[in-house]
């Protein structure tokens, strides 16, 4: 490291899903590299078991966890808050300020304005994890959000992106960045490359995620539905994950008459649920760079996902195996060959598993984040033997070429 420890402050609303594993593998593995770290969510999200992840993480944060109302939608109280989260964050001196989500965005950023306004070098960084990308650019609540998002990038120090699918969406519908701009694939850690298997009373699908539209809950069980009437088969099914919404996908499951097939476990362990079935399924609508996925690919557990998101960019070769998002009949026809052919699906399993450590680990994605840090705060990173490094950067598994790079359009 050339510089002094760093004070990294990750901001996020909500600390669930696969937006707070990120934060809190970087956070750990920064921590590990000798910075100090805390943690800013919001106070109502989540359940006991999403408690018991903050419980585990804060002690190992040398600034700790601090938990405060944010609402999901722009409101009046959000300036209420945001003085709560001001006093907070400007009493633990920070050097960064890393906003996760769009809520986490606008609090990182318009926080660390203020308190470079008042002298102090605060670098502002910014990642959407899709959040308000997913919106349609030609409709209103798009049009106002990108509007934001647009003014906001001049308060921004440098931006990460966790797949090129989200680069190029900012890009399209924000602006092209004219800022320090960097993808950086999530990472997983070494011992989640270790293959799970099936138990002995393993169900034939399960789907892991939290239960709302975006993630198609509803979709995998119209898929298991027509699995039934149309091709005859009754395979069994978990849902694992908790929602606001799952009494209605409860409702649906009684609809289709699927009570004896289909069984909600609520939140597990991603490892524990894979050993519970003989297929995942991720059905989603929308993605930016799945953890489920890459947890999935890892523990060699067989796949079927949708083509959204960054998700093609996980399966490389097999992404024409990828089924089309929100069509219930087309996830059908791919649950139903996987059914009839298990053997298949556990060696597409095991070729999608082969590249992926390479790629998608937690010291690539650690390096790459603070290395980011590092360069937008004025510092050269260096490589292990102390050197200054100009090498060409390295993203999403490419190396663009040095004039690219250097570009104000670039990836870095």
């Amino acid at each position: 490291m050339t510089a002094a420890p760093l004070r990294i402050i990750h901001i996020v609303r909500a600390p669930i899903g696969g937006i707070f594993r990120h934060i809190s593998d970087l956070a750990i593995a920064q921590t590990r590299a000798g910075h100090q770290v805390g943690v800013v969510c919001d106070a109502s999200t989540g359940g006991p078991f999403e408690d018991a992840a903050i419980a585990r993480l804060a002690p190992q944060l040398a600034l700790g966890i601090a938990r405060f109302p944010m609402r999901r939608q722009v409101t009046p109280g959000d300036l209420k808050a945001a003085g709560s989260l001001y006093r907070h964050i400007r009493d633990l001196k920070p050097d960064v300020l890393h906003g996760h989500g769009a809520k986490g965005g606008v609090f990182a950023r318009a926080i660390g304005t203020v308190l470079r306004m008042r002298g102090r070098k605060v670098t502002r960084i910014y990642c959407p994890h899709g959040g308000s990308l997913h919106y349609d650019a030609s409709k209103i609540e798009g049009k106002v959000y990108f509007a934001l998002e647009r003014l906001q990038q001049r308060f921004t120090d440098g931006l990460v992106f966790v797949s090129d699918y989200e680069y190029s969406a900012y890009e399209s519908k924000v602006a092209p960045p004219r800022i320090a701009a960097r993808v950086v694939y999530n990472g997983l850690m070494p011992e989640e490359f270790s293959a799970v298997q099936p138990q002995d009373d393993a169900v034939d699908f399960l789907f892991i995620g939290m239960l709302r539209d975006l993630k198609g809950p509803d979709l995998f069980i119209e898929a298991l539905s027509r699995m039934k009437t149309v091709f005859g088969l009754t395979p069994r099914a978990h849902i694992v994950g908790e929602g606001d919404d799952r009494p209605r996908y409860e409702a649906m499951v009684r609809d289709h008459g699927l009570e004896e097939q289909v069984t909600f476990l609520g939140p597990l362990p991603a490892r524990e649920a894979f050993g519970r079935t003989h297929c995942v399924v991720v059905p989603s609508r929308a993605e930016a760079m799945p953890y489920i996925v890459l947890e999935t690919v890892a523990a060699n557990v067989p796949l079927i996902a949708t083509r959204v998101g960054g998700i093609p960019e996980i399966f490389g070769r097999y992404a024409d195996k990828l089924v089309t998002p929100g069509n219930a009949e087309d996830l059908a026809s791919a649950m139903a060959t996987a059914y009839s052919d298990r053997e298949a699906m556990r060696r597409r399993a095991e070729g999608q598993r082969k590249c992926l450590s390479e790629t998608f680990n937690v010291d690539l994605m650690n390096d790459r984040i603070t290395s980011l840090y590092l360069e937008t705060r004025g510092h050269k990173r260096s490589d292990k033997a102390g050197r200054s490094s100009d090498a060409p950067s390295l993203v999403g598994g490419r190396v663009l070429a040095k004039t690219e790079a250097s570009s104000p359009r670039g990836r870095e």
